[in-house]
Order: C-alpha cells, then structure tokens, then sequence
C-alpha cells in the first residue's frame, strides 16, 4: 500500500504545531492522535492507560493487578477485572506501591468488595481521558483531571441503583509489604467526605489525604470498618488503622454522576484547596478538551514527520511516557512533605517533585529533558540538592517523600553534573558539590537515623568498601562489580561538580576515584569481573551467570556491565587495547548466544539481541559505541533492529520495565538519531535516525533534524552535516542543539 508523507499537509499540520479544539465541540481533537496510552501495558511495560497531565500529581486509572511483578502500575493488559479507580500509580516502575483512595461504581452488587468485570472493546484512551464499560454492573466510566484532582463520570443503565464503592483499603502490592497503617474519614456533608489515609510499603512513609465531592447528594451510606457493615450508627468521622469502606447509594437519576477526588500529601485542608483552585465546576468535557491541549502543546516540544506510521506512533507514545514522572508534590499554596517528613513551604518559583527513578531515568530521560524542557530539568536538579538538605543524603528513588534507597550507586549526582556541564545548574555548587560528596560515602549516622525503616536500604556497605579498597570485594557484599563501576561514574561526576564549583582539591580526589572502574577489568576474560578481599578474580567465573539481587550484577550479567566507563572512554579503550579490541568485544556482545545461566536469573534481562539487554538500562549505550570504533555502522544497523523490533504499536510494545520514562526517552532521542552516552559530557553521539524530519524546540529557536533517502533499507548514514558543515567524526555537542541549527543525515543501503 502507497505510504502518504504526514508532516506538511493542512490537516496534520494543524495536528502537530497546536489547533484547538471547537469550543463545546466535546470531542477531543486529532493533536494526539499517535499517542496511545495502551503501549507498554502488556508483557512487563507496567505502564498505566488512566488520566492525567504532564507530572502531574494525579493519575487517575484503573486498577486490574494488584500483587505481583506486574501490578507494579496496577493495571496489565490482560486483565478483565477491575477493582477500582485509584488516583496515584507508578510508570512502569519494577516495584509498586501507591494506588491511593480508589473508586467503583456499581449497581446489583450484594458484596462488601464488588469487581467491575470488562471487555477489551469498550476501553478507549488518550492523554487525559479513559473510558470503560463495567459490564456486570452496566455502567460506563470516564476519566479525567486536572494536576491534582480526578474527575469521573459515571453513566448507569439502571438509574434506579447507583451506587460507589469508596474503598480506603485499597493498595498495590499487598503482598510484598505494603500496607495500611492509618485511616481518618470524614463525612462533611450529604455529597462531600474527606480523609488521609496512611500506609507503608516501597515507601516507607507515605500519606495522601483526600476530598471527594459527588455531584449529587448521598440518600444511603453502608460503613464497613474491617470488614464488617457498621449497623448501629452512622458515624460522621473514624480513626482507625483498619480498612475502610463505603457503600454510597444516590437518588434515582437518569443523568450521569460526576466525582471530584482532589489530593493533596499534606492534609486535607490542602486537598481542598486544590480542589478549589483546579476545579471549582462540573464541567467535564471542558476539563477532558483542556487535558488534550495541554498534552498538545507539551509533545509539540518536538514535531516529527515520518512516511511510516509505525514510528510516528511509536513516537509520539515515547514521548508522552516521559512526560509522566516525575511528578510534582506540592499543593497550590506552596506546602509539601520534605524528606524529613516535614511540611515546608516552597519559596516562590519553586516546585517540589517526587518519583525519580534516577538509575534509570539519568541515562536518557534527563538529557532529554535538558533539551526540550531546561527550565524544568533545572527545577529538578534543585529538588536534587533540597532533598539533599531536608534529609542529609540526596535522593535514591525518592518516593512519597521517602528515601526508597533502590538501585544502585548515588546516580543524582550523573543529573547534577549533566546541568553543570550544560550551564543549567541553578543554585549554590559548593553545596551541591558537598551533596554529591556526603551522598558518596558510608554514612554511619544516616545507619542510625533509618535504623528500624526500609529506608535503610539507602546505606549499603558498598560507598564503604570503595573508600577503604579501591573496590568492592565480591565476597563482602552483592552485585559488587555493578556497584563499583556506577560509583567510579559518580564520582568522576561528583569531580566535574567541584572543579566548577571551584574545589580543586575535592575534584582531584573524586577524578581519581572515577578511575577506579579499571580495578575490574580482567585481561584474561576480556569482562568487568569481580574481585575478592584479598585482590584475586572470582573463579569460578561465568559471564552468562545472573541471580536476581543475589550475584555480583545488578539486574544482569558480566557480558551486560562490561562496557560501563562512559566517562572515560578514551582510556577504556587504551586500557582494553585499542579500538579493534572494543570493536571485536562488542561484536561478541551482540553475536553470542543469548542463553542466560542461573535458576535465579534476573527477570529484567529482556529484549536480547545475543547479551545485549535492550529490556534494561544497563546495555542502552552500548550500540553507541561502535562510534568509538572504526564501523559506527554496525552500531547503526544494531539501532535499526533495536527501534523496529523492541518498540511496536502493541500493549506488550516495549520490551521491559518503562521505568518512568526511560524506555521511551531512549526511543526518543535514538528516533531523532543521536544519543548522550555519558550525562556530565554535553556531547551527543549519532545513531540511525528513524524519523524523516523533526523540529526540536529549543532556547535558541529550531533545531532542525532533516533525513534524507530514509527507508527500512537505508538504514547507514552516508554523510552528516551541521549548519551546512560536514561533520568529520560523529559527535556534537549540546551547545549545537540549543542554539538552533540544522543536522542533516543522508542514508544509504550500504555500509564501508
């Protein structure tokens, strides 16, 4: 079938630069059409398909999975079962937690916990909007909201019972430890309530209150505390650390029922403040049309055209998953809960964001950032430091105004250094040079001070080792080698900080930490290999060997971390052998068996193209560097493959965990053909583009991506200019982009 350009006929062009809806038109327009919220949702993406805006603090979606790996989002593609329309979830995160104060309409029901039940056709969704039909009870659901409050609607077939579930005992992840530990509620009046409701689970501490609003006055109200129905009075306010449920029956209506459910991690005056202020009326087309052309004007940070529909929706999703987290944790008049669990409230200009899922996301997500949206990748580089002072460590996972201490290293300090390097850094560097220092040591007090949490998991031995050795003793401590070559990474970052900063002794020292990585790099295997206590190679030694959490690599194997110097790959290739000895370790890498050893293997190693694990954060630079090789085609036609075959239109379309953005920011910034392989170097390396023309929006005006003779065949770049100068090596810097300009590739079939 003929393939039609997209980009510059009227209609798509109103598609991509920002039309607006028809007033009181109630649909939604074509702006957003290439996204679709259901990619990711199947396999183990762990995306959500529900309503909300650009890190916002609501994302109001439903619930079909609550245990399990693939409830990390609360809802997997497979399902037919809905348990309710929470308002908080997490984008494709490996962990879950959240799922806070959910919602179920249903009529018929005789149980103290009824289930929607649905099929697949009736669900519609788009950036801001969800829709559902509960067939076992005919109801049909949509969803939408502002920042911090969901709006429903809820339209019954049998107008003579409707009735809503508000189940305060509702969480993700039960099984894996989260729990409830408090419930307030308050009945405000005949159509308002209010509430908080505390639990702990991946967060150790996290509170979420509550104000819901029905459009309609309450004749009935059934009260199950713990499970059993409240029959001898009603009660206007509980406490209790139990489960709380309630049974809502509404007059005999032939017109929808609206909810408002405003949050807020304060209290509940702050939740109705927000309510206020975000949505004083009932209008819910008008609050649904806003979502889409605010979700407009945030992807038109970068217009694409592509002869290939595929990619434009690919795309298109990509970017709208990174644009979920992290998501900001304030209230309208400037509160929020600090990392000392403590109210404070934010100076003028400032915003408090939470949910950084930083190993993940400082690999792609924040350079990218740092491109289409600086102010922003500024303000979180300030929420960095300002958890650094509220708690005395900057943030690892920051969740819910706790430190969830997951993953590995201190990888704030790759965000921080990456601004420095790009002159986006906004505030005192002494200070955030002392941050990164004090985030990279073993902190004994900090041992004390969470002894007791789960934010304990936040002070390991391995800052400890590193100081004393010079490595990570295999036998000391798990997934040593991965520890050591993230650590070597951030210190050398923590350098860049203080030589700005102008703490020329503290970069000296941390430049020489950041070589530290050479310690396991073994001449005879040719891998990162563990080193034991007493300074000798582990043996056995397999590289295909993994155990989740429990082996010498995090999330992977030797043949997956042992590409990881980014900061110094000029001296990783010398120390190596050269660039034919990089070019024959990778081609090794890709060539291999895919075979992975171990009966506890990790279930993050996804998406194998021989050990290469597109599925996990670990292996996403490694097809960029066969640019530091003589055949940066090879690294070309890897990407290709990559891009066609880990990202598709499908549920199960991303080929692992989403993690906040990652995934899809690596999609990005490939699709537009270049990549950051190391954040704190303002240097970006080429790839295979996938689009056909891109304008990037940038502080400088345009910047300009034209690919020209591009086609699934013409997968290898002939020739690259800048502004009209070739380019002789592949490389640019970020200084390029920012200022506007023009990059063009021309494509070939052929490669040297």
């Amino acid at each position: 079938m003929k393939k039609t350009i997209l980009f510059f006929q009227a209609a798509v062009l109103c598609l991509l630069v920002g039309c607006k809806p028809a007033p009181n038109s109630g649909l939604l327009s074509d702006e957003i059409k290439y996204v679709d919220p259901f990619i990711g949702t199947g396999f183990h993406g762990h995306t959500f398909p529900g309503a909300t805006r650009p890190f916002a603090m609501v994302q109001v979606s439903p619930d079909t999975h609550i245990m399990g790996w693939d409830a990390s989002s609360g809802y997997h593609y497979d399902d037919r079962e809905i348990y309710g329309f929470s308002h908080t979830h997490l984008s494709g995160t490996g962990i879950g937690d959240l799922g806070d104060v959910a919602l179920l309409p249903f009529s018929g029901g005789d149980s103290i916990k009824p289930v929607g039940l649905f099929n697949k056709d009736t669900e519609k969704a788009t950036p801001g909007y969800y829709a559902v039909r509960l067939d076992n009870f005919g109801v049909n659901v949509e969803l939408t909201s502002t920042d911090k409050v969901g709006f429903h609607k809820y339209t019954y077939d049998n107008p003579k019972d409707r009735r809503v579930m508000l189940d305060l005992g509702h969480i993700l992840q039960p099984n894996w430890g989260h729990k409830l530990v408090d419930n307030s509620y308050l009945f405000v009046n005949d159509s308002t309530v209010e509430g908080t409701v505390r639990t702990q689970g991946w967060a150790h501490f996290h509170a979420v209150s509550y104000r819901i609003t029905f459009s309609e006055p309450i004749e009935t109200i059934y009260q199950y505390v713990g499970g059993k129905l409240r029959q001898d009075s009603l009660f206007l306010r509980i406490n209790t650390a139990e489960d709380l449920k309630f049974h809502y029956k509404f007059p005999e209506k032939a017109e929808p029922l609206y909810v408002k459910v405003a949050l807020s991690m304060v209290d509940t005056d702050g939740a109705e403040k927000n309510l206020m202020a975000e949505l004083p009326g009932w209008d819910f087309e008008a609050t649904r049309i806003k979502s889409a052309e605010i979700w407009n004007d945030a992807l038109n940070a970068i217009e694409i055209q592509s002869a290939d529909p595929t990619v434009m929706v690919n795309f298109y999703t990509a970017l709208y998953h990174t644009m979920i987290a992290p998501f900001a944790y304030q209230d309208v008049d400037g509160r929020y809960l600090g990392m000392d669990k403590k109210v404070h409230k934010a100076e003028p200009g400032y915003v408090n964001y939470s949910v950084f899922s930083l190993w993940d996301t400082f690999r792609a997500l924040h350079p990218l950032m740092t491109i289409i949206n600086p102010d922003l990748a500024a303000d979180w580089g300030k929420v960095l430091v300002q958890g650094y002072k509220e708690g005395g460590i900057l943030p690892k996972w920051p969740l819910a105004s706790s430190y969830t201490g997951c993953m590995v290293g201190y990888p704030a300090v790759s965000v921080l250094a990456d601004l420095v390097s790009k002159d986006l850094a906004d505030g005192d560097l002494k200070t955030w040079a002392e941050a990164g220092a004090r985030s990279s040591v073993y902190r004994e007090d900090l041992a004390e001070k969470f002894k007791g949490t789960r934010e304990l998991d936040l002070i390991t031995l391995h800052p400890y080792f590193k100081e004393k050795y010079g490595f990570v003793p295999a036998d000391s401590v798990p997934e040593s080698v991965s520890w050591g070559l993230e650590m070597a990474y951030e210190d050398w970052c923590i350098s860049q900080i203080a030589a700005k900063a102008g703490l020329d002794s503290l970069a000296k020292a941390y430049a020489a930490k950041g070589e530290y990585y050479k310690r396991y790099l073994d001449p005879e295997t040719k891998m990162m290999r563990p080193v034991m206590g007493d300074g000798s190679f582990r043996t056995p030694f397999n590289p295909r060997y993994s155990a989740h959490m429990r082996s010498d690599y995090t999330e992977g194997n030797a043949f997956q971390w042992s590409f990881f110097a980014p900061h110094d790959m000029d001296n990783f290739i010398a120390t190596i052998g050269g660039k034919k000895e990089l070019e024959t370790r990778l081609d090794t890498l890709f060539t291999t068996s895919s075979q992975v050893d171990g009966e506890h293997a990790s279930g993050d190693i996804t998406g194998l193209i021989g050990q290469y694990a597109h599925g996990n954060e670990p292996s996403h630079h490694m097809a960029y560097l066969y640019n530091w090789t003589d055949s940066p085609w090879k690294g070309q036609e890897r990407l290709d493959y990559i891009m066609r075959e880990f990202y598709t239109n499908k549920p199960d379309g991303i080929i692992g965990n989403e993690d906040c953005g990652q995934m899809s920011a690596w999609y990005v910034m490939s699709a537009l053909g270049f990549y950051q392989v190391a954040p704190g170097i303002p240097v970006y390396t080429l790839g295979r583009p996938m689009v056909d023309r891109a304008l990037v929006h940038v502080k400088g005006g345009i910047f300009e991506i034209l690919v020209k003779n591009n086609s699934p065949e013409n997968k290898y770049i002939k020739e690259v200019t800048l502004n009209g100068k070739a380019l002789e090596t592949p490389f640019f810097s970020h200084a390029d982009i920012v200022k506007g300009g023009k990059l063009v590739f021309e494509m070939t079939n052929t490669h040297p």
